[in-house]
């Protein structure tokens, strides 16, 4: 809204009243009394709602500048307070208590000096009014002002933010150390109830028998005996490791391995750095114990649904055996099926083989007789005769040297069967028969 638009117009003297929404445009200057109630009630308005604007953005540049200036605002805030005495008490109305307070021993005569020093001044600054009119800022300097303070509050946001996370992380890792301890102390009880309140009781009396209460308690203490006893130990050690430390740094610092100050710095920078570490195991942590809480919820009510759910796995269990039971049946017939197959392939491929061989070599014998075949010539029709008249003559030949061979074969047998009669007869007659027959033809065929 514009500055104008909120101030009120001049109403002229001989006008009549201002309709509604007519304002006059230095209020000063304005005539209140020739408004109506509605339009006063409208000017009102309007400007308390300009004056919350401007007070918004009257903090807004205050906070903006004292966050780039803090020793400015600092002594200007001091300067203003010394300054503002007298005029705040005069402004503050009769019923209100003034800020400075005059001492006793004044009287009415420095009351009147002060009040005509305020007159004097009033008038010199309604001189220089206009001289000392303060320099507005542009709108782009406001957007940048709201949009930088707008960056620190979002970043004082996150800030915030990451403070009351680790708050949160702390109280639920406190509710989770109270869970356990009441747990533990629920586990107790149930201890305590089933050791004792179940089984301790005499049948006869009614009554818990003292001696199992007590035995039940002192092996309760024993056992946070023997708890202190760890921890006193874990602090006997821990103490042996803090002498030692402590000797350690005696001796560095009689040998001058003293730390300095960059060192310290170079600490807590670690420092800093292991804690935010730390921050994050623990975030992480919590969300591992949070996870787990929720599986255990969940395996309780697996646990709780877990019987039917055995029945029906148990049923589907058999219902799979038999069926993997006739898968494998089919399995291994398919198995021995494949095997013959296989075996009947091989014999197909090593018959295939051997009939390539034999190709092979039928093409090779087949190259052979049509290299023959081409090589080879007809002889001459004489030539042929004269062939085949040889080819008679020695056939006649052979057939008289085979009529020749079974006579000398013939004549070899009577020949023998001879030699067998005169060996038996007696050697002498055997060589008279061998001279005579000597002398004869033997052979007579062959002569």
């Amino acid at each position: 809204m514009d500055n104008a638009s909120l101030a009120p117009r001049p109403v002229p003297s001989n006008a009549p009243p201002t309709p509604s929404g007519a304002l006059a445009t230095d209020l000063d200057a304005a005539d209140f009394d020739a408004y109506s109630d509605d339009d006063l009630v409208r000017l009102c308005a309007e400007l308390k709602k300009r004056n919350a604007a401007l007070d918004q953005e009257n903090r807004l540049f205050e906070s903006y500048h004292a966050r780039v200036n803090p020793t400015t605002t600092n002594t200007a805030s001091n300067g203003t307070a010394a300054a503002s005495g007298p005029d705040d008490d005069r402004r503050a109305g009769p019923g209100t208590q003034p800020h400075q307070q005059y001492p006793a021993g004044a009287d009415a005569a420095a009351a009147a000096a002060a009040a005509v020093g305020r007159r004097e001044k009033k008038k010199k600054g309604e001189k220089t009014k206009e001289a000392d009119k303060p320099i507005a800022l542009t709108p782009e300097q406001k957007s940048e002002i709201a949009t930088r303070e707008l960056e620190e509050l979002r970043d004082e946001i996150e800030k915030q933010k990451e403070e009351w996370g680790k708050i949160l992380d702390n109280h639920r890792a406190e509710l989770e150390e109270v869970e356990i301890r009441v747990s533990e102390i629920k586990k107790s009880m149930y201890e305590f109830k089933r050791d004792i309140v179940q089984q301790a009781v005499n049948p006869r009396t009614g009554k818990v028998v003292a001696e199992r209460v007590l035995r039940y308690f002192d092996d309760k203490i024993r056992a946070k005996d023997a708890i202190i006893e760890k921890v006193r130990l874990k602090n006997a050690t821990l103490k042996v490791q803090k002498n030692k430390l402590h000797l350690q740094l005696k001796q560095k610092e009689e040998m001058g391995e003293v730390l300095h100050a960059i060192d310290f710095d170079q600490l807590q920078i670690e420092n800093k750095q292991y804690l935010a570490k730390i921050e994050e195991r623990n975030a992480e942590l919590l969300k591992l114990k949070m996870t787990a809480g929720n599986t255990v919820q969940i395996l309780n009510f697996y646990k709780a649904s877990g019987a039917a759910f055995l029945q029906l796995a148990c049923l589907h269990l058999s219902t799979t055996q038999k069926r993997l039971q006739l898968l494998t049946g089919e399995s291994n017939k398919l198995k021995t099926e494949i095997e013959q197959r296989t075996e009947f392939l091989g014999r197909l491929n090593s018959e295939a083989e051997v009939v390539l061989e034999e190709t092979r070599q039928a093409e090779s014998i087949n190259e052979r007789l049509k290299t023959k075949n081409e090589e080879f010539k007809v002889p001459h029709v004489m030539e042929y005769v004269h062939l085949k008249t040889q080819q008679y003559e020695l056939m006649k030949k052979v057939k008289s040297w085979e009529r020749k061979v079974e006579i000398a074969t013939m004549q070899t047998h009577r020949m023998k069967k001879i030699w067998h009669q005169m060996s038996s007869q007696g050697h002498t007659k055997g060589n008279v028969a061998v001279g005579q027959m000597n002398k004869g033809s033997m052979f007579p065929a062959l002569v």
